[in-house]
């Protein structure tokens, strides 16, 4: 299965538990992988043949600066299973929410969850 890649897409949301994340926001950053056959828009060299990019990078943007959640678990969710209800070439999607200034009592680089979904 061939695959297309959206790396490092940042948003600004109001996701988390605590009052402060709500109300302050923070960053967020998404990488989305979709799994779908690209043989047909290889030899065509077409657009309908694949997934519009721009397509998906909006449809992220609005999740994550949309609708406040308390888990980046729910964020990834509602990404992944809108990007398969709307692509329907996708077969398969990854999805993977990091929130890099998560308030964690230590140094650290990122806090992160993925999700696999797969057309039912």
């Amino acid at each position: 299965m061939d695959k297309i890649k959206l790396t490092g897409l940042s948003f600004y949301g109001y996701h988390g538990c605590l009052p402060e994340e709500r109300q302050m926001g923070q960053e967020f950053s998404v990488d989305v992988a979709m799994y779908l056959d690209l043989h047909e828009a290889g030899l065509t060299d077409k657009l309908a043949a694949t997934v519009n990019y721009a397509e998906v990078y909006n449809l992220v943007k609005k999740v994550v600066e949309g609708e406040p959640r308390q888990l980046i678990e729910a964020v990834g969710e509602e990404i992944a299973r809108k990007i398969l209800q709307d692509f329907s070439l996708v077969a398969k999607v990854r999805v993977t929410v990091h929130k890099p200034h998560a308030p964690l009592p230590g140094v650290f680089t990122d806090a992160s969850i993925s999700v696999v979904r797969t057309r039912s």
